[in-house]
């Protein structure tokens, strides 16, 4: 649900406006500020699922639960989009509860299931609609996220191997500029979160982790994206518009392509600046633009001067 990742992105700006920060946290719990954490997630769990039910569920009928299988749907962008939202959702949470001054160890295990849990509010609410169902795909792609954030930390103890996100506008036909409209809004900021034909996910590797002994600069990452383009629907080029006009589009295949490129790891970059350190922890959701070499579901190479 594209929703998730709107609301990914309030709770890493309320991380950004409370300035958390891991390296400042102090060394046993204080009281007022886990009552504060606990209180702010409960808080943003119940003005989620009340939002989420009146501005998206309450336009389509209910039902009994029930589960569908949409694991082909979107060439898979949605499962990517679902993996980076709980992975960014897992290492948010875990920040406020390590600033909060619980140990490591339980912050890790609280943020990861904090975003398990939020993530499955969504899930629970999709099993009672009639125009979707709870998927368990949709599930395993959470608990991917949670799981990448948790098995780092309690292994290495950091994030050699991050999950970002990247946008670059797809350019649409005028004829098709309609039918954008419709599945991903009007607006820019929406499309950004919603346009499938316009991400691109990313396992972002930090190479002085792995090889620290090495001149390698702290900040370098080296990244493996995904992204797909040119669909018009979940499962195909097909629809029906408004009026009842069936709309067949198969002649645009719909294309898979699969990046190499170079990241930076902002919280690598030195800086005694306590909010830097806090903006830069925001801001690594998001893949920095950089050339990438792809390789295509045509069977095509082409190179990128710059992707994000």
């Amino acid at each position: 649900m594209n929703i998730a990742r709107y609301l990914t992105v309030l709770f890493l700006c309320i991380v950004l406006s409370c300035r958390v920060d891991a390296q400042d946290s102090i060394p046993r719990p204080n009281k007022k500020k886990v009552w504060l954490v606990a209180g702010g997630h409960a808080a943003v769990w119940t003005v989620s699922y009340i939002a989420l039910d009146k501005a998206w569920y309450s336009d389509y009928d209910k039902q009994s639960f029930h589960t569908f299988n949409d694991g082909k749907e979107w060439n898979q962008m949605d499962k990517a989009g679902h993996v980076w939202t709980t992975y960014q959702l897992s290492r948010a949470s875990a920040a406020t509860w390590k600033w909060a001054g619980l140990n490591p160890k339980t912050s890790v295990w609280l943020g990861g299931g904090s975003a398990v849990a939020f993530q499955s509010i969504i899930e629970i609410q999709d099993g009672f609609s009639e125009k979707w169902g709870f998927s368990w795909w949709d599930m395993a792609a959470n608990l991917t996220g949670a799981g990448a954030f948790i098995a780092q930390e309690l292994g290495w103890k950091e994030q050699r191997i991050q999950i970002k996100m990247g946008y670059w506008p797809y350019n649409y036909p005028s004829d098709l500029v309609a039918r954008r409209n419709e599945l991903f809004g009007e607006g820019s900021m929406e499309r950004i979160l919603k346009d499938y034909n316009s991400q691109a996910y990313w396992l972002s590797a930090n190479l002085r982790s792995f090889f620290p002994q090495s001149k390698i600069p702290r900040w370098l990452n080296v990244s493996l994206g995904y992204s797909s383009d040119l669909m018009l629907g979940g499962m195909e080029n097909k629809w029906t518009e408004a009026d009842g006009t069936e709309v067949d589009r198969t002649d645009i295949p719909r294309t898979r392509r699969f990046y190499l490129s170079a990241d930076v790891d902002l919280t690598r970059i030195p800086t005694r600046s306590k909010f830097l350190r806090t903006v830069f922890f925001a801001l690594n959701a998001i893949k920095i633009p950089a050339p990438a070499l792809e390789y295509n579901s045509d069977g095509k190479f082409r190179l990128h001067a710059i992707h994000q």
